[in-house]
């Protein structure tokens, strides 16, 4: 909980809205060019934000097996705190801009970003209860369904934040 409320802190120095400037808080945003995505509940982010805890749990099981489960959350949870704040800072909304489905971002909603953080704690918990084999279905399931439906996932938004291919922005632009 102390670790949500300094995320959410840390998110309202840098200016972020708690909720979405619409006015409204809805449960889902199916729209990604919409001005509301990333700053409803839950959206096809949300999906990445899963698959995020499924690695981080993987990674931190092969890493630390003797760590206890608690620990490994916290520290999967600093890291996906930390990603959040670095996502709403100024640099990395403006190079999210550059990319075909992201050039009106202005960043999260706080109340979204949280729920990114404890969507990826649910990947994580998910990862710890399921066989390997299903939880990495699901993160193939996930990644291939959203980019057909969004042409977008999380395995495209980081080569476009790595290096933007021009045949990727093409299809996602719909050219």
């Amino acid at each position: 909980m102390v670790l949500l409320a300094l995320q959410a802190l840390v998110l309202y120095l840098l200016g972020q809205p708690f909720i979405c400037e619409c006015g409204f808080i809805k449960l889902w945003e199916s729209d990604v060019l919409s001005s509301g995505m990333s700053q409803h509940l839950f959206d096809w982010y949300t999906f990445s934000h899963i698959i995020h805890g499924f690695v981080f749990f993987g990674v931190l099981r092969l890493l630390f097996p003797r760590m206890s489960l608690g620990t490994k959350l916290m520290l999967a949870m600093g890291i996906e705190i930390g990603w959040e704040i670095a996502e709403n800072t100024p640099w990395v909304i403006n190079a999210y801009r550059e990319q075909a489905l992201a050039q009106g971002y202005v960043g999260d909603s706080i109340l979204n970003s949280l729920l990114d953080t404890v969507s990826m704690m649910l990947g994580f918990f998910l990862a710890f209860r399921l066989p390997v084999s299903l939880t990495v279905f699901l993160a193939v399931l996930f990644e291939v369904a959203v980019g057909y439906v969004i042409r977008d996932n999380l395995t495209l938004n980081v080569l476009n934040f790595i290096y933007q291919f021009e045949f990727i922005h093409d299809w996602q632009s719909g050219d």
